[in-house]
């Protein structure tokens, strides 16, 4: 793969990528350098590029091994309860006001306590918008179990949401 081929078909990969990172680790520093060592294992891999099928599903699933090498590391990570205030500290603008709202916590709070693999999913799914094909492939499960997990984790936000807003 030339550097032109790569800066077209593999950098422009870096936000979804930044986004998948961010939300896996909750530190957006962590992140940038998860990101940054991915794409620099790709750059040495670029020859070997061209025999991938699919070039971003292989750069998400090493951003998700990499986020993953980072946790058995035990390297500290910000609680999301932090995560979120530095969040609001930093926004000034409307829009991330909206995001970071009572009920964005709380969701988002529901969905980093899910199990690690309901979590992913959901984020794959219901965030990157990716197929289902897309990622049975970047996290080696079966479409089905994509399927049971994503329906887990969805009944499992949607049951404690109502619980917490009506339970109390």
């Amino acid at each position: 793969m030339l550097a032109s081929e790569f800066k077209t078909k593999v950098l422009p990969l870096s936000s979804k990528l930044m986004r998948f990172a961010s939300q896996l680790l909750h530190d957006e520093e962590q992140a940038r350098d998860i990101i940054q060592d991915v794409f620099l294992k790709l750059w040495q891999k670029k020859d070997q590029l061209a025999q991938v099928d699919n070039v971003e599903a292989f750069a998400m699933r090493m951003t998700r091994n990499r986020c993953l090498d980072l946790f058995k590391a035990k390297k500290p990570i910000l609680a999301e309860d932090d995560f979120l205030k530095q969040k609001a500290l930093e926004s000034k603008d409307l829009q991330n006001e909206i995001e970071l709202s009572e009920s964005a916590c709380l969701v988002r709070k529901l969905i980093s306590d899910l199990p690690d693999i309901q979590r992913t999913v959901m984020h794959l799914r219901d965030i990157e918008q990716y197929e289902y094909e897309e990622i049975a492939q970047m996290t080696d499960l079966t479409v089905n179990a994509i399927r049971v997990n994503l329906s887990r984790a969805r009944k499992k936000v949607r049951d404690e949401l109502i619980k917490q807003n009506y339970g109390n």
